[in-house]
């Protein structure tokens, strides 16, 4: 069998594929349902699915294999509308399909942002996760992330969604 990262290809996802990449997404995440409560899932959920509405703001990209779209991440090109600082750059929404994990699309997708950044003379790049997100938090480490605590926020008293950059 061709290894996964043979057949990848990296694209701008097209307009008549947001449907396909929300649902995407939303699989993608559900994993962490369990840890919020109905409400927090609710108001998450909805927030994922509202690709079209990010759409103004930043670029999707989407990882396929063979005709089928298997990973997406979000990447805003001008940061300072996800609050980053002014020059920042920021990525959100990081997804893989479940059961195309574990054979780098995810990283492809992390190194196709970077890239574009560089490209287009960003100096710095942001993201927030959670503590729930270990594979990802790791992932974002290895490539040379780093904490940014002073951009953390709270989306409610007991939780705290951690700020992570990358001087390019």
């Amino acid at each position: 069998m061709e290894p996964i990262t043979t057949a990848l290809k990296l694209r701008d996802a097209r307009p008549n594929e947001i449907e396909e990449v929300s649902q995407l997404l939303v699989l993608a995440y559900q994993q962490y349902q369990k840890f919020l409560s109905p409400e927090r899932w609710d108001w998450y959920r909805s927030n994922i699915l509202d690709v079209k509405g990010r759409m103004a703001d930043s670029d999707l990209i989407v990882a396929e294999v063979k005709d089928k779209i298997v990973g997406a991440v979000t990447l805003y090109p001008h940061g300072p509308d996800q609050g980053w600082p002014e020059g920042w750059a920021g990525i959100r929404l990081l997804a893989v399909h479940p059961d195309y994990r574990g054979h780098g699309i995810g990283r492809a997708l992390m190194e196709e942002c970077l890239s574009r950044c560089r490209k287009s003379g960003k100096q710095t790049i942001g993201l927030h996760t959670t503590e729930l997100m270990e594979v990802a938090r790791a992932m974002y480490e290895r490539m040379g992330f780093t904490r940014a605590p002073e951009f953390d926020f709270h989306p409610d008293p007991e939780s705290v969604v951690f700020a992570y950059r990358l001087d390019l």
